[in-house]
């Protein structure tokens, strides 16, 4: 909720002194709405699908922070009918730009996902401060912890879910999912 409370009060900030930007932050956040409630149901859905729609999210992003934010996105093609869980990256990629844009003049989020012994391994890497400023910030965790039980509850332990410092600086967030969720 609060990324639709940010994107509003973008928007509105936009109006007086971007129009055409403002515009098309509207027109994106109606396509980043539409997606999210065309696959509501879903526990899972393919990752192809979760990447579209989280570059719907990052287009709107990328509309806000301007030349502060650059993203990388890297999808190996063996695994973009892998079915991962519905809304996954999301939230995780929106903590890695709060943390690098928070800390800098410029942000930067790298997403990768490959196959892997059996499982789709997805990196959330930015350049932000790293794993200690998940420690020090107030009402720290809880969306990480919510990632971490829904990767439990839909897979069990054949799931994994890690934080790391990266070497070069910033947070590393790990995913490996089952490419045969059929559990």
């Amino acid at each position: 909720p609060h990324f639709l409370f940010n994107t509003l009060h973008s928007i509105s900030a936009l109006l007086s002194k971007d129009t055409d930007g403002a515009r098309k932050m509207i027109t994106r956040l109606g396509d980043f709405l539409r997606l999210t409630l065309e696959n509501s149901g879903s526990m899972e859905v393919t990752l192809q699908q979760e990447i579209e729609f989280l570059n719907g999210y990052l287009e709107i992003e990328r509309i806000r922070f301007q030349d502060r934010l650059t993203t990388d996105i890297h999808v190996d093609p063996e695994v973009l009918d892998v079915r991962v869980p519905n809304l996954i990256l999301q939230p995780i990629v929106e903590n890695a730009m709060r943390h690098a844009i928070g800390n800098s003049h410029s942000g930067h989020v790298e997403i990768t996902a490959v196959p892997r012994n059996g499982v789709v391994r997805i990196e959330v890497k930015d350049n932000g401060p790293g794993i200690q400023a998940l420690e020090t910030r107030p009402g720290r965790g809880l969306g990480l912890a919510n990632t971490r039980a829904r990767l439990a509850g839909l897979y069990g332990d054949a799931a994994r879910f890690e934080l790391a410092n990266n070497p070069s600086g910033g947070l590393v967030v790990t995913l490996e999912i089952p490419r045969d969720s059929e559990n």
